[in-house]
């Protein structure tokens, strides 16, 4: 029998919804880049020099406050925006068919944050071959210093932590809202489809790894963020709770933004490609078994919720409505 959403769209057609309503999300945030970067590049620049000057403006520390409702509201439209329309037309009203339920644990989010901790650690030697690999293309050298040197650029634009207020605005727009977003999109979206339509979970996470790590556009991190993504989705895979993915990649967001707050009480620049994990390979090696036991572990103290949601899906593929798309 052919895969269906409740509202009755097939596969290929849920997937061309998350297709146009992610157009959607960047016609909106190109919008909103181009209103705020008109606001904060200096009057009277001319049209041909006014990109230049929105980047200079940019990097004023007066500006700061409108860089980052840039960015947190650029994420609202790329990724939680298509999320909640994609379910809403697809699935109903209902956030339930995104992740979002009562059934988790104050365990699952400890071994949650634990999984995501030792990813990274497992991650850690994967951005080295990387960069070993790809310093032997030097065309895509360059690309990859490029994006490397713009990434790290946007990153210390955001992350003038002048006190504790900052700090805890940092730790809500660069950790919380991200988290809460990707997830929604990626695991809650994107992954939820490609399970129930493949029948195969495995390949369905690891797609779903890679448009991850792809979007965030590096090639040093490809690898890692392949690797970090996969855990992330057979975590949600394993819990069916949106809510425990969220809070243990805000946990990993949070602790790079806490680096960040203590190196800007130096005066020296920010390197933020010296945040991510550097481990020995036999590290990363450790690493993977201690994951293979924390899964484990996991899979104990969720087995009863996720029999709670599971029942509660049935329930409410009987319940709903599944004859007109928007009732």
């Amino acid at each position: 029998m052919q895969y269906k959403s409740n509202k009755g769209y097939t596969g290929f057609g849920q997937l061309g919804m998350i297709l146009c309503f992610v157009g959607l999300g960047l016609i909106l945030t190109t919008i909103l880049q181009v209103v705020i970067g008109f606001q904060i590049a200096p009057q009277g620049t001319p049209l041909d020099k006014m990109s230049e000057a929105m980047l200079e403006a940019m990097k004023k520390p007066e500006n700061l406050g409108a860089i980052r409702l840039m960015q947190v509201l650029s994420t609202f439209f790329l990724f939680f925006v298509p999320a909640m329309l994609f379910s809403f037309v697809c699935n109903g009203k209902n956030l339930f068919w995104l992740g979002f339920n009562k059934y988790f644990n104050v365990f699952q989010i400890l071994l949650g944050f634990l999984i995501i901790f030792t990813a990274n650690i497992m991650a850690g030697p994967l951005q080295e071959l990387s960069e070993k690999i790809v310093i032997h293309f030097p065309q895509l050298n360059n690309v990859a210093k490029s994006l490397e040197n713009a990434y790290n650029d946007q990153i210390i634009m955001l992350s003038h932590l002048s006190g504790i207020g900052d700090f805890i605005s940092a730790l809500i727009i660069m950790a919380f809202f991200p988290a809460l977003f990707e997830e929604l999109f990626f695991r809650g979206a994107i992954q939820t489809l490609l399970v129930k339509w493949w029948k195969k979970p495995l390949l369905a996470i690891v797609v779903t790894s890679v448009v991850f790590s792809l979007i965030h556009m590096s090639v040093y991190l490809l690898l890692s963020r392949i690797v970090l993504g996969f855990v992330l989705g057979w975590m949600f895979h394993q819990t069916k709770n949106i809510w425990i993915n969220t809070i243990a990649h805000f946990l990993n967001n949070a602790i790079a933004v806490s680096q960040m707050y203590v190196l800007s009480f130096r005066k020296e620049k920010i390197d933020i490609s010296k945040l991510d994990t550097q481990v020995d390979w036999w590290v990363g090696i450790i690493a993977i078994v201690v994951l293979f036991a924390l899964f484990k572990f996991l899979n104990r103290y969720t087995e009863k919720n996720r029999m709670k949601i599971i029942a509660k899906e049935q329930s409410l593929l009987i319940t709903e409505n599944t004859a007109a798309p928007f009732s």
